[in-house]
């Protein structure tokens, strides 16, 4: 499964306007809510908020990962954040946070689920991937950033 396969332009802020970790995860979480792929948005944000009290998903060189396992989906579902000032995520690096994607996985796909946090923490560990990131002004922009990086890197699955 590729990251372009689960997450589209409309599911990208390219100018996350939250401040706090919380902030910019329910901002994320708020693209899907009218998305008939969730059945219970509340439960998705539990799910996502709960994992992050566990441990911090800020997982260094300014990006984090929140994400949560839940039956409040039909289906693997992803969204993607930049933000303009940097946001203490409480990162393993002790470094704020400039770039978040948000993954939310189905119970019974913790396979897939898996799969998708370790391709997208090797697309994040490319510094050149991510200064394209910080530097895109559009979703549409970020969105072809993805699909280039995975056609030129990853083999397709």
């Amino acid at each position: 499964m590729k990251i372009c396969d689960i997450i589209k332009s409309d599911q990208i802020i390219a100018e996350l306007s939250g401040t706090s970790k919380e902030d910019v995860i329910n901002e994320l979480i708020n693209l899907f809510k009218n998305d008939e792929r969730v059945i219970n948005l509340e439960k998705v944000r539990t799910a996502v908020l709960e994992r992050e009290k566990i441990m911090s998903t800020g997982v260094g060189k300014g990006f984090a990962i929140p994400h949560g396992k839940t039956d409040a989906v039909k289906e693997i579902i992803a969204a993607f954040g930049k933000t303009k000032n940097p946001i203490d995520f409480a990162a393993l690096d002790e470094q704020p946070v400039h770039l978040v994607f948000l993954l939310v996985g189905k119970d019974s796909l913790v396979g897939p689920h898996i799969k998708l946090l370790s391709r997208i923490s090797r697309m994040m560990n490319k510094d050149e991937f991510r200064e394209s990131l910080i530097n895109a002004k559009s979703s549409e922009e970020i969105y072809s950033i993805f699909q280039e990086e995975e056609n030129n890197y990853f083999e397709i699955t």
